[in-house]
């Protein structure tokens, strides 16, 4: 039997697990790290954190297990998208990690899209507009406020980068990670003539490979540390979108998945090359014959532990996770689809899918004395499905997919409540697989498995992964939803103006 270790490297923590190839997880392992928010719109990241983090989880699981260090062929990593980390030759990093959710690049986001000639010229060309949170933007910004540090990088790194580099000693970006930046998915190739118009040295990105290549073996040092063998192959992973299509089997053309964690998304699998549009991207897949179109909601369950930290504090104290998170669940089922016309926004971050914003901010609207911390624990739900929605009808608009079903995955897919309410919300069929937690980790296993051999291709996840509960839209619910998403929108247009005012000055420093 042969065995591979595959991290899902998120934004709070990496959740480790060492599978073999019938799917059977021998040992899982989760290990946390911090954010960092020196200013306003600002979120980075240590990368030694990630890497220290690693370590030890592998540590934990390598020391729970009675297999030969030998039988473990291969590692794989699935990561949080869109990092920025400069390195210099010597591998040193020379700036923490700008996250994925840090918008403070927005004047940049408008530098770069005067290159093309203007934000219409560019939303034309491109499908979409640049944001701050975007790769370029920031780029543009190291080079603008830090050009120390961007004069000595000698290679720009994303998280999987950084990692496999932290593994093999090789800086290398792999084709799903390359989408982040710029990266053309007919040529599989950089965008470089986008690059060059941004004036962003060329030389200072990576070389390309594949989700399945073998990047190399550990070195003597990293096989020390994570207490492996220096024969343990390294291979190229991709990102977390791309792994938990493949950990949720959604991988036939046209079919759709959801992730629920940290951030939320739904991404669809097709092999046709298609534009970006409205905030939704083609990517490339983790299989390499493949796309995903995805739209990305920044922020869901980060607000659930907010609203947790809030409104049920004392509660926190005392009970139990499980306990905790049964006590919110009968408070949600005891309140009315709607919560009784209270809608929560979950912009706390500002938002890239279904509106690319990075000045909005969440909204609880049309709160009354009649409302109560349940209320809020609903809409917060509420307010998420609504954008799930929003992202699955421009889905179905502007690329003619017909989603009716979406296999989702994430730690809230758990929740048989908060099931059925996505599925009441969206009016979508909602089914959960075997793997809720570890789909992630098990898509970038496959990365491992299909690159070393072990297994054929990547539609054997079948084999590993079984659907498990089919949650169907209740009919009684469709009228309030179906009113109340209107109004959800129409919140967004109205008050994008003012966000746009009070916190525009304040995120550009």
């Amino acid at each position: 039997m042969q065995y591979f270790l595959s991290y899902d490297v998120g934004t709070s923590s990496v959740k480790s697990i060492l599978i073999d190839t019938n799917g059977n997880v021998l040992a899982t392992a989760i290990e946390e790290y911090p954010l960092f928010t020196p200013n306003p719109g600002w979120v980075e990241q240590e990368p030694l954190d990630y890497w220290n983090a690693i370590c030890k989880a592998t540590n934990k699981i390598i020391q729970s297990i009675s297999i030969s260090k030998e039988d473990i062929k291969g590692i794989a990593f699935s990561t949080q998208a869109q990092g920025v980390i400069p390195v210099d030759k010597n591998g040193t990093v020379l700036h923490r990690n700008i996250s994925w959710v840090d918008g403070r690049a927005e004047e940049q986001a408008r530098k770069a899209m005067n290159y093309f000639g203007g934000k219409r010229m560019f939303k034309l060309v491109a499908g979409t507009e640049l944001t701050g949170k975007d790769v370029i933007p920031k780029i543009i910004w190291l080079k603008d406020k830090q050009p120390e540090i961007y004069n000595n990088t000698y290679k720009i790194l994303d998280v999987n980068g950084y990692l496999k580099y932290k593994c093999t000693g090789k800086m290398v970006a792999e084709w799903s990670g390359a989408c982040s930046y710029a990266f053309d998915v007919k040529k599989k190739d950089w965008e470089r003539l986008f690059f060059k118009l941004c004036k962003i040295d060329l030389n200072k990105l990576p070389d390309l490979v594949r989700s399945v290549d073998l990047v190399g073996t550990l070195t003597k040092e990293a096989a020390e540390q994570l207490g492996l063998s220096v024969n343990t192959g390294v291979y190229g992973g991709c990102d977390d979108t791309q792994s938990a299509a493949i950990g949720t089997t959604a991988i036939g053309e046209g079919e759709a998945h959801i992730y629920v964690g940290t951030s939320a998304w739904v991404g669809v699998s097709t092999a046709r090359n298609l534009k970006f549009k409205n905030a939704t991207f083609c990517l490339q897949s983790a299989d390499p014959t493949k796309n995903i179109v995805v739209g990305i909601t920044e922020s869901a369950g980060i607000n659930t532990q907010w609203m947790v930290n809030t409104y049920y504090q004392k509660e926190k104290e005392i009970l139990s996770e499980q306990d905790l998170f049964l006590l919110i669940e009968q408070e949600i089922n005891a309140t009315n689809p709607g919560a009784d016309y209270l809608i929560m926004t979950p912009w706390f971050l500002g938002e890239r899918c279904p509106v690319s914003t990075t000045t909005t901010r969440s909204t609880l609207f049309n709160l009354t004395h009649q409302h109560t911390r349940a209320h809020i624990a609903r809409a917060n739900f509420e307010g998420i499905a609504y954008n799930l929605r929003w992202t699955i009808h421009n889905l179905e608009k502007d690329y003619g997919f017909k989603i009716d079903t979406l296999k989702i995955t994430g730690g809230g897919s758990k929740n048989k409540s908060w099931m059925q309410l996505i599925a009441d919300v969206t009016n979508r069929k909602i089914i959960t697989t075997s793997q809720p937690v570890n789909a992630g980790a098990f898509g970038a296993a496959m990365c491992a498995m299909v690159g070393s051999g072990a297994l054929d291709d990547f539609s054997e996840i079948h084999k590993l992964i079984q659907q498990v509960d089919t949650f169907i839209p209740n009919p009684n619910h469709h009228k309030i939803y179906n009113e109340l998403f209107g109004i959800y929108q129409r919140v967004f247009h109205q008050l994008s103006k003012a966000y746009q005012t009070i916190n525009k000055t304040r995120f550009e420093l």
